[in-house]
């Protein structure tokens, strides 16, 4: 077991904004490791983030972000429950993140509860009938579909994207991350991604073939 020195908790303290004390108890239990004990604080941040999601979360910013050539460009709103964590340097660089995280990624939902019935549907009718056209035996079916679908869930929803600066984190896991250090509710309430000559393309694709 590594020496759990004052320096040693420092680092995880500047690394995680975690209390003293947290980084110290998950250092012991981690037996001084520092990557597992940030993996601890992680782990109880995540839980305790939990209870805090259910606070109102009324006050927040609006970000945004241009893409280099001005071809793409994202606005989204993230919530906060006062005006003082707003105002954070950590608090908008969560907001930039996000945004960066919209326009790299495309999103189409917020979160999986808001994919349509009928898109979950299709995706669920290819996933199995790609199954079975690789010839996979009717009892795993489900728990292929499954699997296929939380990859699904992964490309589509925001909440449920692996981090760009760091995909052993999703968007979710980031944001009550969070919510822990700045000990409030923290959430995504909406965004909008522009790409030039989208509405256009789509526009055309919708015209009746003459």
């Amino acid at each position: 077991m590594a020496e759990i020195t004052a320096a040693l908790v420092k680092q995880l303290r500047d690394k995680t904004g975690a209390g003293m004390m947290d980084c110290k108890k998950a250092l012991e239990e981690a037996k001084g490791d520092l990557a597992e004990a940030e993996v601890v604080l992680r782990k109880k941040g995540i839980a305790a983030a939990a209870k805090r999601q259910t606070r109102a979360a009324r006050q927040g910013a609006i970000g945004s972000y241009i893409h280099p050539g001005s071809q793409l460009g994202v606005l989204v709103e993230v919530n906060c429950e006062t005006d003082f964590v707003a105002r954070t340097d950590g608090f908008a660089e969560l907001v930039k993140d996000i945004a960066m995280q919209i326009a790299a990624a495309d999103p189409k939902f917020l979160r999986r509860e808001e994919v349509p019935a009928e898109v979950l549907d299709k995706e669920k009718e290819i996933a199995r009938d790609r199954a079975r056209a690789e010839g996979k035996p009717d009892k795993v079916l489900d728990k292929i579909v499954e699997g296929r679908l939380a990859k699904f869930y992964e490309e589509v929803c925001l909440m449920d994207q692996p981090f760009i600066k760091d995909n052993t984190l999703t968007i979710e896991q980031l944001i009550k991350t969070m919510i822990t250090k700045m000990q409030e509710n923290i959430s995504v309430a909406r965004f909008v991604r522009f790409k030039v000559g989208e509405t256009a393309a789509a526009q055309a694709a919708e015209e009746p073939q003459a």
